[in-house]
């Protein structure tokens, strides 16, 4: 009897995995070529939102593939104009050539003149000016244990700077007086629902977590959920991936332009070329047109199994950067 058990509980259990569905066009075109492909100096070891670091200290960043290469035990964080921002995810940030100890785990940043901003691990956020060495300003929230690895960076926007949290809301600081003046909720509840995506699109806000897009704009907030592979903006325009195979297209506002749903598809990255492009897990690259009307299937082989980044017009993979028309 204890036989006849098991083997039902087996059977149940391969016929389980043996219904696990994949994403099969109908029909490729072929294998995607690219005008312009370059060979990385070596393999990606760790991505956010905004670049890579390659395991030769190399970085990827929204202009390329640096011909440099940061210390190393330091991970790319962030790029603002030509500084780089580099964490040892110990107890030190690298800003520039210099290296300034603030005695915990940083884990998003960005630079304005002299001022620093900062989140940390346990979500904490910090404003620091560089000049003095001084500490402007230091606010704790909710820790969370667990978290997207896609942490957002926060954002200098004329008078205000924008710090996205581990726990799902943006905290908006006043430059002027280094205060705190205001907290955007975006996604309260979710189980990894750190802000994933920070973005300002004609004075509009733009921030989403791995269920919700938020907007903030002329007063006005507009708040959608989908449960998100990826997001991307373009032009006035907002593109978001979705875990059920959906590519949508929205207005700043977040209203429905346009959508097609690939069924079982699962979604790595979008990419802006001279048309939308979403890399798909089974080894498919998808070009949808402006309109959404048409779409056209390229076979396109990569290791699903390594980490893949797509920044700008370029998805970074395996070992080879391609440049998509």
């Amino acid at each position: 009897m204890k036989h006849l058990l098991l083997l039902a509980s087996l059977l149940f259990l391969f016929a389980g995995c043996s219904s696990k569905e994949y994403y099969e066009p109908e029909d490729t075109v072929g294998d995607y070529n690219s005008t312009k492909s370059t060979a990385l100096s070596g393999s990606i070891t760790y991505i956010n939102k905004d670049g890579a670091t390659l395991d030769s200290q190399n970085i990827i960043t929204k202009r390329g593939v640096s011909n440099f290469k940061i210390p190393e035990g330091y991970k790319f964080l962030n790029i603002v104009e030509d500084t780089v921002i580099a964490s040892n995810y110990k107890d030190t940030v690298l800003v520039g050539d210099k290296e300034i100890k603030v005695n915990s785990v940083v884990v998003a940043a960005t630079v304005n003149n002299n001022k620093l901003a900062l989140l940390f691990s346990d979500n904490s956020i910090m404003l620091y000016d560089m000049n003095t060495e001084k500490t402007l300003l230091k606010e704790y929230y909710t820790h969370s244990f667990v978290n997207d690895t896609r942490i957002a960076n926060p954002y200098f926007m004329s008078n205000i700077i924008l710090f996205p949290t581990l726990d799902g809301k943006i905290i908006v600081v006043s430059d002027s007086t280094n205060k705190v003046v205001r907290n955007i909720v975006v996604d309260p509840n979710g189980q990894f629902n750190n802000i994933i995506f920070l973005d300002v699109v004609d004075d509009t806000l733009v921030a989403a977590t791995g269920n919700k897009v938020i907007s903030v704009g002329q007063g006005v907030l507009n708040l959608k959920d989908y449960n998100i592979r990826d997001i991307i903006t373009k032009d006035k325009n907002i593109y978001i991936a979705t875990i059920d195979g959906q590519i949508i297209k929205t207005d700043i506002s977040l209203n429905i332009i346009d959508r097609r749903k690939y069924k079982f598809a699962k979604f790595y990255s979008l990419a802006f070329g001279e048309s939308l492009y979403a890399l798909e897990s089974q080894g498919f690259l998808i070009k949808i047109s402006k309109d959404f009307k048409t779409d056209t299937i390229y076979d396109f082989d990569f290791d699903n199994e390594e980490k893949v980044i797509a920044i700008g017009d370029t998805i970074y993979y395996n070992d080879e950067a391609i440049t998509l028309k």
